[in-house]
């Protein structure tokens, strides 16, 4: 009977030790999950943000501004227009 009571002594805790071991476990991961959720929320944040500032900087009039300011173009008119015409020739490409 005693060698039953050790038996049962040390599978009660062995499971104990593994309960224990597991309940660790599971927290450790919940605070990992929990940290890579902010994370998540954290990047669309600043994916957002990004996608505004991509929006802000792309619009018409921005644009000119900067060919006009930087890149010193002008916009296209009658007078400074050069059309190209082909020689008259009797075949065609």
């Amino acid at each position: 009977m005693t060698r039953l009571n050790l038996v049962l002594l040390l599978a009660v805790l062995a499971s104990a030790l593994y309960l224990v071991r597991v309940q660790y476990e599971s927290r450790r991961l919940y605070a990992e999950i929990e940290k890579a959720q902010g994370e998540t929320r954290r990047l669309e944040i600043e994916h957002e943000r990004l996608q505004v500032e991509r929006r802000a900087q792309a619009t018409p009039l921005r644009v000119e501004k900067l060919a006009k300011e930087q890149l010193q173009m002008r916009p296209a008119t009658p007078a400074i227009t050069q059309y190209v015409t082909l020689p008259a020739s009797g075949a065609a490409p």
